[in-house]
C-alpha cells in the first residue's frame, strides 16, 4: 500500500504545538500507513465518528502519541480495555516497542481491522477479540480512551490491573472528577491536559498492592 509522506508531516507539526519531537522517518512511515489503513476500513465499517484526516491525526494519532510517554517506564505489559481502532493502544505497541501490548475488541469487525494493522504494521502485539473483562490475566497498566460504558469499564479495568499496576484513562477535564469516586485502592495522578484540540486529560492511577 503506498503511504502519503504529507501524513507524517502534519502529525509531526501537530505534535510540535505540544513541544514533542518529530516521529523519526520509520516511524512517521508506519503512522501513514496506520492512516491509509484507518481511511480504507472507515469507509465500510464505523471505526469512529471522526473521519476528517485533521482530525484523525489530532484527535486519535497525536493524543495517543503524546500518552504514551505517560505510561510509567517499569511497564512491561499493557492492555488497551475496549481498544475500538486502536486508540491509544496501537500508538503506544509503536512508540513503546518494548511493552507487550494487548489489543481487547469485543466487536468481530473492529477486531478484524486491528489484526490488519497489527499484520500490516508488524507489530508484535496481541489481538484479544472478547469482553476485556473475561481476558483471564492482569497487566501492568490498563488504558481506556472513549469505552461504551465508561463507568462499568473502569471498575473492570481496575480489576485487570496487577497488584501495583497502572490505570491510564484519557478523558476530559470535566469527567476526571468521577472516577476516582467509583473504585477504592487507586492513588490517582491528574497530569498536564494534551491540550492539540479538545483537551483531554491523561488520569494516571496506581493500584494498591506493590
Amino acid at each position: 500500500m503506498t503511504v502519503d509522506d504529507t501524513t507524517a508531516v502534519r502529525l509531526n507539526e501537530i505534535l510540535a504545538e505540544a513541544s514533542h519531537q518529530a516521529l523519526n522517518p520509520a516511524l512517521g512511515e508506519q503512522f501513514s500507513l496506520y492512516y491509509k489503513l484507518y481511511e480504507r476500513w472507515n469507509q465500510h465499517i464505523n471505526l469512529s465518528a471522526i473521519r476528517d484526516k485533521e482530525g484523525v491525526l489530532r484527535r486519535h494519532f497525536a493524543e495517543s502519541i503524546l500518552a504514551a510517554e505517560v505510561v510509567p517506564a517499569e511497564v512491561k505489559t499493557l492492555l488497551d480495555f475496549g481498544s475500538g481502532a486502536g486508540f491509544p493502544g496501537i500508538p503506544l505497541a509503536l512508540c513503546r516497542p518494548q511493552i507487550d501490548v494487548t489489543l481487547a475488541e469485543s466487536q468481530l469487525k473492529k477486531a478484524g481491522f486491528l489484526q490488519e494493522v497489527v499484520r500490516s504494521l508488524g507489530l508484535s502485539a496481541e489481538v484479544f477479540c472478547g469482553r476485556a473483562e473475561h481476558i483471564g490475566r492482569s497487566f501492568d497498566c490498563v488504558t481506556l480512551r472513549a469505552v461504551d460504558d465508561m463507568d462499568r469499564a473502569v471498575k473492570n479495568a481496575v480489576k485487570l490491573a496487577a497488584p501495583g499496576g497502572w490505570l491510564l484513562i484519557l478523558t476530559t477535564e470535566a469527567d476526571a472528577v468521577r472516577w476516582p469516586k467509583l473504585v477504592e485502592g487507586v492513588e490517582w495522578q491528574e497530569l498536564t491536559p494534551l491540550r492539540i484540540g479538545i483537551s483531554t486529560l491523561p488520569l494516571l492511577g496506581r493500584k494498591s498492592g506493590a
